[in-house]
């Protein structure tokens, strides 16, 4: 049964949420929603959607804040930069402008009359830059500040390329997420690994809670939408792996196109990447002259649930080193889809304890291991749904929504917060 929640007044910051089909949004509105339903009021101050395209959606192009209720939330959408090519400083541009953007909002919120000012605002990161603006709200309304992290983005950058280690920047980088985590009473992330690097970067082990993200309810298989795939894209009788989300640099997804064309002779396989971002042309020239591999736009999500039925495995590359600065939110429909993951991790991070049992594992960076448990899966269907079952029982047990947010309740209910 939901946890109701008593006499709450919470304001949400956080640059990502609907309609963004993916990655962090869906998330953040799915927890206001369920706040919301469980009978807190809830304001949510975000940014204009963009994500994963990295281009403003045309219905909210302009300037201008707008606001919106949605099943009950107060929505504001502020304005930001969104830069088509996120390099390091752009990017760090785009977080300061969302901060910058939401702090009159935000200060608006905390000022109100007393009875209707929040008791607890919620920080989603990233936007880092905008736990400040969170805390700021926090400390004038009198609430308390719950940071919730969904991706280290500091270490992602650095890991990636985007920003160099040895570098003062980096440095200043590495200062600043430390502080700005310091000001949180409560700070969570999404897996046990991450909670321990939360810890490690200073954080009170009694103020870190797991709070996972979760498989999501509108992506229900669907046999006759994916059959209807398979014919439009010229897949019926092969072998579908399939990769769907955003493509940018951390997923290292280039290693998909080196599988393909190590196992290019194998008519009977299909590699299917679907999705958009910052590193998708780089894909695209890569593939050329590939028989066996397609790319295809992000589908909407009214129609997730036949892409991930279509799907006979799922591909979920990562570069060495990000593993536990993010476990991938895509991660979860995957395993509720009933379909096994081949993912490339590496031992003792979060990716592999996730997927270990359900799916199989390669090193990050070998393509010739990868398009070896492709090639082996493709062939063995028998073995294909003994790990598509065990990977939809995981999901049942450890990634059902309401549970996730009862838990993090209980842990107000507890009196860590009010």
């Amino acid at each position: 049964m939901a946890r109701p929640v008593k006499d709450a007044n919470i304001l949400i910051v956080g640059l990502n949420y609907a309609p963004e089909p993916v990655g962090i949004g869906p998330y953040t509105q799915g927890l206001a929603e369920a706040l919301t339903a469980r009978g807190a009021r809830v304001r949510v101050i975000t940014g204009k959607p963009y994500y994963p395209q990295w281009r403003t959606y045309p219905a909210y192009a302009g300037l201008n804040w707008q606001n919106a209720s949605e099943a009950g939330v107060e929505i504001t959408r502020c304005p930001h930069y969104v830069p088509a090519q996120p390099s390091g400083l752009k990017r760090i541009v785009h977080l300061a402008s969302f901060a910058l953007s939401t702090l009159p909002h935000a200060l608006r919120a905390a000022l109100r009359p007393k009875a209707d000012r929040p008791n607890l605002v919620i920080a989603i990161a990233p936007a880092l830059l905008s736990v400040f603006t969170a805390w700021l709200a926090a400390r004038i309304a009198g609430a308390r500040l719950w940071i919730h992290v969904q991706d280290f983005e500091v270490e992602a950058a650095l890991a990636t390329g985007l920003m160099d280690q040895n570098r003062p920047a980096a440095r200043l980088a590495r200062w600043i997420e430390a502080r700005f985590l310091g000001l949180g009473d409560l700070v969570s992330t999404i897996s046990p690994q991450m909670c321990a690097k939360l810890v490690a970067k200073g954080v009170s082990p009694d103020r870190v809670f797991e709070m996972r993200n979760w498989s999501d309810a509108r992506f229900a298989p669907d046999p006759a939408g994916a059959e209807a795939i398979r014919v439009d894209w010229g897949l019926t009788g092969k072998v579908v792996a399939l990769y769907s989300g955003n493509i940018a640099r951390k997923q290292g997804i280039e290693i998909l196109v080196e599988a393909a064309r190590l196992l290019k002779d194998r008519t009977d396989l299909a590699f299917v990447i679907c999705g958009e971002g910052p590193n998708r042309a780089n894909l695209e020239a890569l593939a050329t002259g590939l028989p066996n591999i397609q790319l295809h736009d992000l589908q909407p999500a009214e129609q997730m649930g036949a892409m991930l039925t279509m799907a006979d495995l799922h591909l979920l590359p990562q570069i060495a080193g990000a593993a536990d600065l993010v476990l991938p939110s895509k991660l979860t429909n995957m395993l509720a889809s009933a379909r096994p993951v081949v993912a490339t991790t590496e031992p003792e991070t979060g990716l592999y304890a996730e997927v270990d049992g359900c799916g199989v594992i390669t090193p990050p960076g070998d393509a010739e291991a990868l398009a070896a448990a492709i090639a082996s899966l493709a062939s063995d269907p028998a073995r294909r749904e003994v790990l598509g079952n065990a990977a939809q029982r995981r999901a049942s047990e450890r990634w059902q929504k309401d549970a996730i947010i009862d838990r993090a309740l209980a842990t107000f209910e507890q009196g860590r917060l009010p």
